[in-house]
């Protein structure tokens, strides 16, 4: 009832709309569209009350529920379905259970935070309340496991194109899962899979993008490598606007991946990288080289070049950094 409320006042934004017809529109008496009201009144939403007008929305709260982002979707695959948390341990991990348990090919599971939130190699992920879009995605591609690791980099061309065109600021992908902003990391993405030998049963795309946290809100201990958009921009993004941004765009690269390939968005992860021509070392769990990031191959894995030759990065056994300069002291 209160979805087909906001809905109402939607459609007459600006303007008032009486309780009468609320309750004759909706059914309900006017003691329950009141009642309504204030359950919305206490979410957040700034809903003006006038006794011979009705009731007008000025404001909504920047929040990740269902009937938000219902409300300003474009994508028509994800976030058909939608579970939200005002806070949970993992939005991956609750992926993970609901797509073991059948739901469909688009869900989406979003939060205001994350209290085990985590990234690649098992590293945690910084994710305060209301400050950044904590969320993830099931998909069930046709496509061999095999390939399931170039998501990463599809889910990478996807926000980074998102950032780039709703915020204009210029963010770029470090090689394999993290998008960066003036050389620090403004989003995570980690890809879990759940295949036999010869087919996916699903993928799930977790996303950590650091959109309102200002630059003293980090520990300590990423205060020199961590960034937002709200850092880099001077002020706050809509993370609700931002959100339907990035599932539009996802969803249009993936249905492309479906459609030709991985050969197209590999081409374009090329433009939008940070990587590609720079100094880095690669650290392993059994050695530690240094070269210069080449390109990725048809696989997305990096090409280095090192003094002994061209060596083959595969993502998920490394970790990339950039090369310090020699001291010459």
């Amino acid at each position: 009832m209160r979805t087909q409320i906001l809905q109402l006042l939607r459609t007459h934004s600006g303007q008032y709309i009486s309780g009468e017809e609320l309750s004759r529109m909706l059914a309900v008496s006017r003691t329950a569209i009141w009642k309504h009201i204030q359950s919305l009144k206490n979410e957040g939403y700034a809903i003006e009350a006038h006794p011979r007008l009705g009731y007008s929305l000025r404001q909504a709260p920047d929040l990740l529920s269902p009937k938000e982002i219902k409300a300003c979707l474009e994508s028509q695959l994800l976030g058909s379905h939608i579970h939200y948390f005002t806070d949970v341990g993992s939005t991956n991990n609750e992926a993970k259970k609901l797509a073991a348990e059948g739901c469909p090919e688009g869900t989406i599971v979003v939060a205001e935070a994350q209290t085990i939130g985590r990234g690649r190699l098992s590293r945690g992920w910084f994710s305060p309340h209301g400050k950044g879009i904590w969320l993830s995605v099931v998909l069930r591609p046709p496509f061999q496991p095999q390939q399931a690791p170039k998501c990463t980099l599809m889910a990478a061309v996807a926000v980074t194109k998102a950032i780039r065109n709703f915020c204009d600021l210029p963010c770029g992908i470090k090689w394999p899962n993290d998008i960066l902003y003036d050389g620090k990391k403004l989003v995570g993405i980690l890809t879990e899979m759940n295949a036999e030998m010869d087919a996916i049963n699903y993928i799930v795309i977790g996303m950590g993008i650091n959109v309102n946290i200002t630059a003293d809100e980090f520990p300590p201990e990423l205060a020199e490598i961590g960034t937002s958009i709200l850092a880099a921009k001077g002020h706050p993004v809509s993370r609700l606007h931002l959100l339907c941004r990035i599932l539009t765009e996802l969803e249009q690269v993936y249905q492309q991946v479906v459609r030709e390939g991985f050969a197209p968005i590999l081409e374009e992860w090329k433009t939008l990288s940070v990587t590609l021509g720079q100094a880095v070392n690669v650290i392993g769990p059994d050695e530690q080289y240094s070269g210069t990031a080449i390109t990725i191959d048809e696989d997305g894995a990096l090409l280095v070049e090192t003094d002994t030759g061209l060596r083959k990065v595969i993502a998920g056994d490394v970790s990339i950094r950039p090369r310090q300069p020699a001291n010459n002291s």
